[in-house]
């Protein structure tokens, strides 16, 4: 009796996991989902009643794992064709051995049962840790933008500051009625105002905007920086990539610029935007203490951390746009070269 109870156990188990995952599911289909574990009792008495019951309920359980899995894992995530491959490979090899070796099928049940559980858990855990990455990143976009807000604040204050000692200084001389030295005042503070400029006016309100917070902030950390931006009004390239490309450009640079110490040499930024062979031309070199010898595609989405998230979206807009990117590392030096039709 209680060796047929254990025999029972990993398919029942399988049995109750499939029903309680699909009535957790909010699509309607999942509904025919439920039919499937009558349908594996149907097969298990159909098998059973010409091989025995220990072959049929491990073949049960087999057809039910896979089952559950192509449904729970493999069409509702993005699952390798490697790691789908090797599922089955090792399911079958279990499968194959346990009708082969009559004395230890228990045995093969529960690890069938182990194999599947193992690789729920697996799955679980990467997109967890998929899910805290991304949080992280985007709470570091957060504080970037926080600092950039928090300078472009502190720069309006200082403007506001000013612009109170100013009137208190008209005021003054206006009530000993010193308008001859009001005037002459006010056209000192209209030449001061006249030399207050932005960093960059490319053309581009938007673009002006974000290049003008990010570099000022690179001031602020004593990165030398050198820039030219003239942009056309007619764009292929929507306002908001052409800001997300170039600010993640920025970005990536002035991170690689901190990353540095005094004596890996003089922390720099070189920004030119404009036209080049009826194309918009976009090229960004950095200061950089690292030497990286791999470029390619998978180096940058899975090795770089949060900086492979900035250089993976600028991929994508290139892309998107059907333009060129080339990126290139030379020692001391990082720059990357964009190129998008107009």
């Amino acid at each position: 009796m209680i060796s047929d109870c254990l025999k029972a156990i990993p398919l029942a188990v399988m049995v109750l996991y499939l029903l309680c995952r699909q009535i957790k599911r909010e699509d309607k289909k999942s509904f025919l989902y439920i039919l499937v574990p009558f349908v594996i009792a149907g097969i298990w008495f159909g098998i059973g009643s010409f091989y025995g019951e220990s072959i049929a309920t491990i073949i049960s359980l087999t057809m039910i794992e896979l089952f559950s899995f192509e449904v729970l894992q493999v069409r509702h995530r993005r699952m390798s064709f490697w790691y789908h491959g090797l599922f089955y490979l090792i399911t079958g090899a279990i499968t194959v051995n346990g009708i082969m070796v009559s004395e230890g099928r228990i045995f093969h049940e529960y690890i069938l049962l182990l194999l599947y559980f193992l690789t729920e858990g697996s799955v679980y855990y990467l997109k967890k840790t998929y899910e805290e990455n991304t949080v992280l990143y985007q709470n570091q976009l957060l504080t970037k933008q926080v600092n950039e807000v928090q300078n472009i604040y502190m720069t309006m204050r200082g403007w506001r500051h000013d612009y109170h000692n100013h009137l208190q200084t008209l005021k003054a001389h206006l009530k000993v009625n010193q308008v001859e030295e009001a005037k002459g005042y006010l056209d000192r503070l209209e030449n001061d105002l006249d030399s207050i400029n932005y960093l960059i006016e490319s053309g581009n309100v938007n673009l002006d905007a974000i290049l003008n917070s990010k570099l000022s902030l690179a001031l602020k950390d004593d990165i030398d920086i050198h820039y030219k931006a003239e942009v056309p009004k007619d764009l292929t390239v929507s306002d908001i990539d052409l800001c997300v490309l170039i600010g993640n450009l920025i970005d990536n640079a002035v991170e690689a610029c901190n990353k540095m110490s005094e004596q890996e040499g003089k922390r720099f930024i070189r920004l030119y935007v404009g036209v080049l062979k009826k194309q918009l031309y976009i090229s960004v070199a950095n200061a950089t203490g690292e030497v990286i010898r791999k470029l390619d595609e998978d180096y940058i989405t899975t090795k770089r951390g949060n900086h492979g998230h900035g250089l993976k979206r600028i991929t994508n807009i290139v892309e998107k746009y059907e333009g060129y990117i080339n990126r290139k590392n030379e020692p001391g030096v990082f720059v990357t070269e964009i190129m998008l039709p107009l």
